[in-house]
């Protein structure tokens, strides 16, 4: 792994603020330049061999009669049953959820109206409002 080792390296225009390269020694950075050659060149070979793969998979394709239209066809109805099961996957974790999550609602909503209704507040305001009505008991219409 050279002199870089684990380290995280900035990428980037950030790369050339974050890293003082006089802070390596001539004999470093020249480590790091043959390093970075060698890491170079086997990036170079693995492209080469994925090109030849590449071709090789063609070559077979061509010589079993299979052709691109007739990939496109295979692989199209494989997306739909994909996306059809993923849809029902998940349409179904909805429908199992869904009543549990409604009664977690309804039960939270029936216990801040019993908070409420057992309030002071909500007492006071119903004494104030019973009390207000009294003196029209009395009348003729009450």
């Amino acid at each position: 792994q050279g002199l870089l080792k684990n380290e995280a390296i900035p990428e980037g225009e950030d790369a050339v603020a974050a890293i003082d390269v006089e802070a390596f020694s001539e004999e470093e950075q020249e480590e790091l330049r043959r390093e970075l050659a060698k890491v170079e060149e086997e990036i170079q070979t693995l492209s080469q061999v994925l090109a030849a793969k590449e071709k090789h998979v063609a070559e077979i394709k061509r010589k079993l009669g299979i052709t691109s239209l007739q990939e496109l066809k295979q692989n199209i109805p494989k997306g739909w049953q994909d996306a059809y099961k993923k849809t029902s996957e998940t349409l179904s974790q909805a429908g199992q959820k869904a009543p549990a999550a409604f009664s977690t609602v309804g039960s939270a909503i029936t216990k801040k109206l019993e908070d409420v209704k057992n309030s002071p507040t909500f007492n006071g305001r119903l004494v104030f409002k019973t009390s207000t009505l009294q003196p029209l008991s009395g009348s003729p219409f009450g």
